[in-house]
């Protein structure tokens, strides 16, 4: 009722008739002018007597000026309320609609005495603060309450935050520029890691028409839903200097899984057609064949030609992985000039790696997409989303991961810190990307006094001597 449109005819005219909508019958509506408030408001004035207004002088005004009846009562209100204060009778704006005089507040006391897990729904909200749903979605509506998804985060011991400092600080070159410095631009730095992707979802939500069939979704067991391990190899993308795209970035998206003969004959296939199975148990011999087999060569093969062949693949601390300093990987892999290096990334650190900071995320928002009934399908899917993705997404993750070490380095170590948002969409529109984030000074200071302390001296397991070097620690 706020926003009230009506039309309104001159009083020295006439209209007969109505029109008929969709509805039933209804008058014409058109915006109300300043104007014709003003002259709806004469009327009236003219109908009362010492500030009285006759029974049924808003009906009549409603009549003649083709307008609702309430409206009419609402122009009279505000003229009565100019009147007692001794103003003129003028109309400005528009007219309002009713407000309600017992809106209700939000009780911020009682919010915050409500526990995380009583705030989860806003039926559970609504309930604990005694209201209705509705009052909830409009506290919502005007920023008084906001969502937040919660995800469990890997806890931290005192060695691990340590160890995380040590890592961010190792990828900050030792060069001090007005008081700045820089990270590496991490071009000579692979990240490997591994992820299972699903036939389906166990819940998924769809929209339908009114008239459409609940899809139907089945399976033996949703605790057995088919599935694939990857391991995915990922560089950063390498730009010209016109800006075209040199290196993509992405080394490739190996499976896990097998030829198998089927074992017996099925309405599908005859005995012994050969069947893509994936491998369930992966074990230290499957991981490392994988790296050796098909990611060394893949990124020999992709590598630009001047580029640094000194390489560092960088992985998480999962059991089946070659230890950091394996010689014999070393020494298998280093061939035709190439020079590889296995680092580990710190324990309980999935958000130094940028896989799982953010791209496996955007493969699996692609291949949820996709329908799969098979092994084959889902592999499929899954390359397919991975080819989609662009170079320019891989690049905006890497700038992310910058920002997130930044994030450690401000928080000691700890993963209670929200992502810094950079607008890189805006960033790559207008003067585009930066190569490198910068890193002010006190902060890296900061940081190297924090690991002097002798609670902090947990052995260096990441290389910062050039960085103290270059401060003068």
């Amino acid at each position: 009722m706020e926003n009230e449109v009506v039309q309104v005819l001159d009083p020295d005219q006439e209209q007969q008739g109505q029109w008929q909508g969709q509805s039933g019958w209804h008058r014409p509506t058109l915006a109300l002018t300043s104007q014709q408030k003003n002259l709806i408001a004469q009327f009236l004035l003219q109908r009362s007597c010492a500030g009285v207004l006759p029974r049924g002088s808003c009906a009549e005004a409603a009549n003649k000026f083709n307008i609702h009846k309430r409206t009419a009562e609402r122009i009279w209100h505000i003229s009565k309320q100019q009147m007692d204060r001794g103003e003129p009778v003028m109309m400005q704006g528009k007219v309002k609609g009713y407000q309600h005089k017992d809106k209700l507040m939000l009780d911020e006391d009682k919010f915050r005495n409500l526990s995380m897990l009583e705030r989860s729904t806003i039926r559970k909200v609504a309930s604990k603060m005694e209201v209705s749903k509705t009052t909830i979605g409009r506290f919502l509506k005007r920023n008084q309450l906001k969502p937040h998804t919660s995800a469990i985060k890997p806890t931290l011991t005192e060695t691990n935050k340590i160890a995380r400092i040590k890592w961010c600080l190792s990828h900050i070159q030792p060069t001090l520029a007005e008081g700045k410095l820089l990270y590496h631009s991490m071009h000579n730095i692979v990240h490997i890691d591994e992820k299972w992707f699903y036939m389906t979802k166990t819940s998924d939500r769809y929209y339908l028409l009114p008239d459409e069939d609940v899809p139907y979704r089945s399976c033996k067991s949703k605790r057995f839903i088919t599935k694939v391990m990857f391991m995915a190899a990922v560089s950063r993308p390498l730009c010209g200097p016109d800006g075209d795209i040199i290196f993509d970035g992405k080394i490739g998206l190996f499976p896990f899984t097998e030829q198998i003969p089927a074992q017996r004959s099925s309405k599908n296939r005859p005995k012994g057609t050969m069947e893509t199975k994936p491998i369930q148990l992966i074990t230290k011999e499957v991981m490392t064949a994988c790296l050796i087999n098909q990611i060394i060569p893949s990124i020999k093969a992709k590598w630009p030609a001047n580029a640094s062949k000194k390489i560092f693949i960088q992985q998480d601390n999962a059991k089946p992985h070659l230890r950091a300093a394996d010689h014999q990987f070393e020494a298998l892999a280093s061939t035709d000039g190439f020079e590889f290096h296995l680092i580990s990334q710190p324990p309980n650190s999935p958000d130094t790696n940028v896989l799982d900071l953010g791209y496996f995320r955007a493969i699996q928002s692609l291949q949820d997409d996709k329908m799969a009934t098979s092994v084959d399908d889902l592999l499929r899917n899954v390359f397919n989303s991975f080819e989609e993705l662009s170079p320019q997404t891989l690049n905006r993750v890497f700038i992310t991961l910058q920002s997130c070490l930044t994030a450690i380095l401000q928080v000691h170590g700890k993963n209670d810190y929200k992502i810094p948002h950079m607008n890189k969409n805006r960033l790559e529109r207008t003067e585009g990307l930066p190569l490198q984030l910068q890193v002010e000074e006190g902060l890296v200071r900061e940081s190297l006094e924090y690991l002097k302390l002798p609670e902090n001296n947990t052995g260096d397991s990441y290389d910062i001597g050039r960085l103290n070097h270059a401060l003068g620690y």
